[in-house]
């Protein structure tokens, strides 16, 4: 399930993904180093929410109510740019393309929004491979186009994902 961010979140969030270096070697944002920075971030990802243009949420369990990732849809029209981490205990499950699918689903409805696209790291496989089962398709490569603090301080190459909404002809 989707849901908007909590305070209360931030202690799951720290434990859950924002410490792990293999979570957070693919993001733009470097592993917290305390529960201090991830109530910061928290707060940031809750304020982004009021902007009638970004749309963050955080991904849980159903069935339990586990929080195991968080999702960010930016809108820029006519597109919206998507961009999801999941706790690794969670990966390979399928939640991930389960999460993209319904943002996607979401966005392609919204009015004034004709593609919905995500960019990951070329070497990224796991995140390309959700991207792809969500019904994106790869449109090229960016060179030197998003610095990956983690990586190090260069600008790396990414790929570009994009579903294109189909919308009938005059609307």
């Amino acid at each position: 399930m989707l849901r908007p961010p909590m305070p209360d979140d931030a202690d799951a969030i720290y434990r859950g993904y924002a410490t792990d270096p293999e979570v957070t070697r693919w993001v733009i944002w470097t592993p917290h180093a305390s529960i201090d920075e991830t109530q910061a971030f928290l707060a940031t990802f809750i304020a982004t929410g009021r902007q009638e243009q970004s749309y963050p949420w955080v991904i849980t369990l159903a069935h339990e109510g586990t929080l195991i990732g968080a999702m960010h849809l930016r809108l820029d029209p006519p597109r919206a740019d998507l961009g999801f981490n999941i706790a690794r205990s969670y990966w390979n499950r399928g939640l991930g393309t389960e999460a993209c699918e319904a943002v996607i689903s979401f966005a392609s409805e919204l009015p004034g929004i004709e593609r919905v696209q995500a960019v990951c790291h070329v070497a990224n496989r796991a995140s390309a491979r959700v991207l792809e089962k969500a019904g994106m398709q790869r449109e090229g490569t960016l060179r030197r186009y998003m610095v990956f603090p983690n990586l190090g301080p260069h600008a790396q190459d990414v790929h570009l994902y994009a579903l294109v909404t189909e919308r009938p002809s005059g609307s």
